[in-house]
């Protein structure tokens, strides 16, 4: 399962989606990395499937189990490592740098929400991430 993490020093953190060895093979990818400053939004969506928008454009999608990859809509791309059955942290983006939004599946998506704003200074409770 992939993780969700904020690395760095203050003045320049960075969040990090670290992909599982499989994940990693089915996107073609080991890790998404986004600097805080470009975090519009945060929130979590209990339903993991409606955190993604668009088609699949790398990457691979099981109906009902998981979507790992890049997904295409016509506001950019997404960067999506969801699973069935567990929530999904739903991070939008300033900026297509280069993704306009990040969903991943993790286990405590509620803390992990949180240590993001706290992070990203957005505070408070979530903000409209999700709703797309």
């Amino acid at each position: 399962m992939a993780h969700l993490v904020v690395e760095g020093r203050a003045d320049a953190r960075t969040v990090v989606v670290r992909l599982s060895w499989w994940e990693a093979l089915v996107a073609r990818r080991r890790a998404v990395r986004v600097p805080v400053s470009e975090v519009r939004a945060t929130g979590v969506e209990p339903d993991w499937w409606r955190a993604m928008r668009g088609t699949p454009v790398t990457g691979r999608c099981r109906p009902g189990r998981f979507c790992v990859g890049e997904r295409e809509h016509p506001f950019g791309r997404d960067f999506v490592a969801v699973r069935a059955g567990v929530p999904a942290v739903v991070v939008d983006l300033r900026h297509p740098v280069p993704f306009v939004r990040l969903a991943v599946s993790v286990p405590d998506a509620g803390e992990a929400a949180r240590t993001l704003r706290r992070h990203s200074g957005l505070g408070g409770e979530p903000g409209s991430a999700g709703a797309g």
